[in-house]
């Protein structure tokens, strides 16, 4: 038993730098496999089943993906999430500017960053009500503006054509500051003396940004990129304040329609909503897998 219970402890000594970390890790693990791991693959069983939540669910295959290939809402809202994904990256270069803007030592800099930097500690449910009265036909600060330079008011929020638009508007601004503060850590760990080397190689405005200083920010831009997307596809809660989905559900995106055939009055289609579940996520890995595939293929290309 002694003789054991040594060999044990010997065998740990050996391996104590392989052994702490998995161990400190572990607890780690655990969540992400409960909250995260468990939470996916339920969600996979469940959109084969035809489930109101209550009752006992009945197994129907891939009839509820059959059925997304004929359901026009599901074309809309998979329809402005490609909108979402495409205008939302525009935070990333608008984020990167003004860091480049705000890093300087100039007279009044600090109030510059805190009023840039508010867009990002305010809830989104603030900022969707924010820019619900911005657009608002008979008082909103748009139509003001609009109609003092001349132009007809327009009604953003009630205009199927430019409903979404409006909304992913909105969602710039906080993402802005958000990409924004990523660049400004970014920035302060740019190496001075590869700056000072080019430019005595006479290396200066455009070419200083491309050559010299968006390479040592690439760790920033792949973050960016990242949770730019993720925010793209899970736009759920502007739509939910500024719109509901209308008008006549032409802003709804996946992530609202889930949530209302799955878990509001008008559904409780848990099977359905979990089908869509899937195809976001499946969207949303491809896009995540890229990216991490391309930050290791440059990590393996540096060694």
């Amino acid at each position: 038993m002694s003789q054991a219970i040594n060999d044990q402890t010997s065998w740990l000594r050996r391996n104590r730098l392989t052994v702490t970390p998995l161990l400190f890790l572990l607890p780690a693990v655990l969540f992400f496999l409960v909250y995260v791991i468990f939470p996916i693959a339920e969600s996979f069983q469940i959109s084969f089943y035809r489930w109101d939540g209550l009752g006992e669910p009945r197994y129907i295959g891939m009839a509820n993906y059959e059925e997304l290939w004929t359901d026009r809402a599901f074309e809309v809202s998979l329809w402005n999430n490609m909108k979402w994904l495409a205008l939302y990256l525009l935070a990333i270069p608008a984020g990167l500017m003004i860091a480049l803007f705000l890093n300087q030592n100039v007279v009044g800099i600090r109030l510059y960053k805190s009023l840039f930097f508010f867009p990002f500690v305010i809830s989104q449910v603030v900022v969707g009500l924010v820019f619900t009265w911005f657009y608002d036909p008979s008082f909103g600060l748009l139509n003001k503006i609009l109609t003092g330079f001349g132009f007809d008011a327009v009604n953003v929020l009630g205009d199927p054509k430019l409903v979404t638009y409006g909304i992913i508007a909105a969602g710039l601004w906080p993402q802005t500051a958000y990409c924004m503060i990523l660049y400004l850590t970014g920035l302060n760990a740019v190496d001075p003396e590869q700056v000072e080397a080019a430019r005595l190689d006479g290396a200066k405005g455009p070419k200083m940004l491309w050559y010299v200083i968006l390479p040592q920010l690439r760790p920033a831009t792949f973050i960016a990129f990242v949770v730019t997307i993720i925010g793209a596809l899970r736009s759920f809660d502007l739509i939910s304040i500024m719109t509901n989905g209308g008008p006549f559900g032409t802003s709804r995106v996946l992530s609202f329609y889930m949530f209302e055939k799955a878990l509001s009055e008008y559904g409780f289609r848990m099977g359905y909503g979990a089908a869509i579940a899937v195809v976001l996520f499946l969207i949303m890995l491809c896009f995540i897998a890229y990216f991490l595939w391309s930050m290791y293929q440059d990590e393996k290309g540096a060694r």
